[in-house]
């Protein structure tokens, strides 16, 4: 048989008004949808549930037994789908973010100190892992979402940019390059260059930016960890390449950071499972990365080392 709550919850409204016209006013319908409502039920079910009179509408046996039944039915159904709703808005819980290890040291201690302060009841867990790794859990669902460099078109994810920052040349004070205003990519021809590895995903974005621009280096080391790229380059076994987040400087270090002319960018995402609701927490706390993101663009505005002067 197929019933549809809406005729349930009509017959109800009836039996409990004892009047087609009646329950017509509570529920928003006419008195003729009302009654049509009521014979389809009783067709359905097949036994007679009201006797109608001019006067008055009156419960058969079989009537009385439904009405009293579904009203427990309908209050219990109500009371579950306000339960539902609770949830889905519920400021509490666990939330668990993914993020590659410059991302997490730079952009993702601010939004846990921020998630702390306005949403106490959630946890923010942080996952500090490599690019790639942060992709798959996002699609394992191992995590609730996840902030990463632009994976480019993909089909399972939906990712939303949150942040756009210059590519930045790196190198020690004593280098020719330090001298310039800003640094052309062609600069780089011949130059031995220490990069991160593959596990970054900046680095096929680097690769990109070497072969648009015609640029020949020689890549000298590959290291797994950003911070490792400071005591390289310092060392004097090369120069770098590396994201504006991945700053700043250490301190008392004798390195400096150059623009490249043309300015090449790389672009953070948040990105969560296609077609896979946030709950309320992880939504939250969505808004809050794209927030801390957000403020740290309008930041750089006013820094000169973003910003080209004119002469």
């Amino acid at each position: 048989m197929n019933y549809s709550l809406r005729q349930l919850r009509v017959f109800v409204t009836v039996a409990q008004a004892k009047s087609f016209s009646r329950a017509g006013e509570i529920i928003g319908l006419s008195q003729s949808a009302v009654s049509h409502s009521v014979k389809e039920l009783e067709l359905q079910t097949g036994v007679r549930l009201l006797d109608r009179t001019t006067r008055e509408v009156v419960l058969t046996e079989a009537g009385q037994q439904l009405a009293l039944r579904l009203e427990r039915l309908l209050d219990e159904l109500n009371s579950t789908l306000r339960d539902v709703g609770r949830v889905g808005q519920q400021l509490s819980g666990t939330v668990r973010v993914a993020a590659s290890q410059t991302i997490s040291a730079h952009l993702i201690p601010q939004c846990i100190a921020e998630s702390n302060q306005r949403y106490p009841d959630i946890n923010f867990v942080l996952h500090d892992r490599p690019q790639q790794w942060v992709l798959e859990s996002i699609r394992q669902g191992d995590v609730d979402f996840g902030i990463v460099i632009d994976p480019g078109p993909v089909t399972d994810l939906e990712c939303e940019m949150v942040l756009s920052e210059p590519f930045l040349l790196l190198c020690r004070d004593d280098d020719p390059l330090a001298a310039l205003p800003e640094v052309t990519w062609q600069a780089l021809q011949g130059a031995n260059l220490v990069l991160q590895d593959y596990a970054s995903g900046s680095r096929p974005l680097i690769d990109m930016a070497l072969v648009e621009q015609k640029v020949k280096a020689s890549i000298v080391q590959e290291i797994g960890h950003p911070a490792t790229l400071f005591p390289m380059v310092e060392a004097g076994i090369g120069i770098s390449v590396l994201p504006a987040l991945a700053l700043p400087l250490p301190q008392g270090s004798r390195l400096v950071v150059k623009r490249f002319t043309p300015c090449i960018e790389r672009k953070l995402m948040l990105a969560r499972r296609k077609n896979r609701s946030l709950s309320g927490a992880a939504h939250a706390l969505w808004e809050v990365v794209r927030m801390q993101a957000q403020q740290l663009m309008e930041a750089r505005i006013r820094d000169p080392l973003f910003n080209a002067t004119d002469d």
